[in-house]
């Protein structure tokens, strides 16, 4: 579920034409969020575009309008993934700021920083001075975009992840930078982690189809339901009437609002 709900907000970065750090932005939200916090909390496909409209702003992108994030969604989820949403997409602005709020505030009792550190810029400086790297970036940029769908950003430091890719890059396009790597002042057993968490990503790509085993998981995901109480990343205490955003796909979206519009006694 986690690789899918990457795929859609990748989907929607393209669409909304945003640089890759912001997609890689809002995965690492998206990610730590769900780490804390229970499916039945947020609908995934609610927290995937406020993860997308919250990193816009962090990475100073600029703000996207209100009205274009929606219909983005809306276009994104009939187009790319109707075969796991054959509903439109449910929500509306309102729900997304709420949801926003959430993550926000789960960031701020887990000490989590906002501005993030992605693997680009160091593979950036590593290739600086190399040969022939004009072959070697996209590929080593397109593994890393790929080490996305991992859990790798939350367990690496990304100067080791550009290693790695760039490790992985060199061996595609055959390239041999043996005695640089050899010479690296780095711990390359975690270098060699890594790689396997791609290689074991990439050999689950290749046995998986997505559209028939997408729709029988989503069935079997536990679905959010209104609680009394705010998620239990939220801090000590609880507050009685607190609602969880909801996203039955057989409820209409007046009825979603009327969850999500619930305040806190």
């Amino acid at each position: 579920m986690v690789v899918m709900s990457v795929s859609v907000i990748q989907a929607l970065g393209e669409q909304l034409k945003v640089k890759q750090q912001v997609v890689a932005t809002a995965i690492v939200y998206f990610k730590r969020f769900y780490v804390r916090n229970s499916l039945k909390c947020i609908d995934p496909l609610l927290m995937a575009p406020t993860c997308v409209f919250l990193a816009s702003k962090v990475e100073e992108f600029g703000v996207i309008s209100n009205n274009r994030l929606i219909s983005t969604c809306q276009t994104v989820v009939k187009n790319k993934f109707s075969y796991a949403f054959p509903q439109e997409f449910p929500y509306r602005i309102n729900h997304v700021l709420e949801c926003e709020f959430y993550l926000l505030e789960m960031m701020v009792f887990t000490d989590c920083c906002l501005v993030l550190y992605h693997p680009y810029r160091p593979l950036l400086q590593y290739v600086h001075e190399w040969n022939n790297k004009e072959t070697i970036l996209p590929t080593a940029w397109n593994v890393i975009n790929d080490s996305y769908r991992t859990d790798i950003c939350l367990l690496y430091a990304p100067h080791q992840i550009a290693l790695a890719c760039l490790h992985m890059a060199c061996v595609i396009t055959q390239r041999d930078y043996k005695q640089w790597f050899a010479e690296l002042n780095t711990d390359l057993d975690k270098i060699l982690e890594i790689t396997r968490h791609i290689l074991n990503l990439y050999e689950l790509w290749k046995n998986f189809d997505e559209k028939k085993e997408i729709p029988a998981l989503l069935a079997k995901m536990p679905k959010p339901k209104c609680q009394t109480s705010r998620p239990p990343s939220q801090g000590g205490s609880q507050s009685d009437g607190q609602p969880s955003t909801q996203s039955q796909s057989s409820q209409n979206t007046s009825t979603a609002n009327s969850s999500l519009s619930q305040s806190t006694n």
